[in-house]
This record gives structure tokens, sequence and C-alpha cells, in this order.
């Protein structure tokens, strides 16, 4: 089964460096992903000032297309992992076993089921 960790951003991350101590951590994790032979992909994305996106808004009219920053932090992914795993039992020990990704109290990890 694969699963995926959404990494998410905020406002405050996509302006500042990643801590050292913050990326120690994430590369303990990354480590052990691999030791246990489970990672079958990680990375991270490029801050959403150079992204873009478009926007379906009625059916049959055309998209609205913008380009990055866009407002709405908790929504946006700073990294993704892509994990092999044998239950959602097993993926959520590996979540709860996930380092705190951006520090200043914003951290958060969305855990997926992939098709």
């Amino acid at each position: 089964m694969l699963f995926m960790l959404l990494i998410k951003t905020s406002r405050l991350a996509e302006k500042n460096p990643p801590r050292l101590d913050l990326r120690e951590k994430m590369d303990t994790y990354n480590d052990a992903l691999e030791t246990a032979g489970v990672k079958v992909m990680a990375k991270g994305l490029y801050p959403d000032s150079q992204s873009f996106k478009v926007i379906f808004k009625k059916e049959g009219e055309e998209p609205e297309f913008m380009q990055g920053p866009f407002l709405n932090d908790r929504n946006q992914i700073a990294g993704f992992f892509i994990l092999e795993l044998p239950s959602m039992a097993t993926a959520l020990e590996w979540l709860k076993k996930a380092p705190d990704p951006q520090g200043f109290g914003e951290g958060e990890i969305e855990l997926r089921h992939i098709r």
C-alpha cells in the first residue's frame, strides 16, 4: 500500500530558510525511512512564490490562472514523502515519528492513502 506524507508550509517558513536543528531532525527521519526500506520517494518543493495554479470557477467558463505567492498558508505543501507500507496502522506509526518540519509552532504533516 502506498501512502503520502504531505509536509505543509506556512508564510513564515516560506520567508525563512529552515533552521539547522529542524533540517537535522528531518534528515534523521528520512534516514530511518530509508533504513526501514519503506521510502519510495521524498522531495521538497520550491516556495509558492515560484508556483502557479489554475482555478475552475464555473463549468464551461474560462479558468483563472494565478501566480504565487498564495494567501492560504495551511493548504500549501513544502514537500512530501511517498511510503510503501503494509497498512494504515503502520503509516500512522511512521506519521507519529515525524518531526516538526516547520518550527515556529506551525508544523503540520498530513497522511494520505494513495489509490
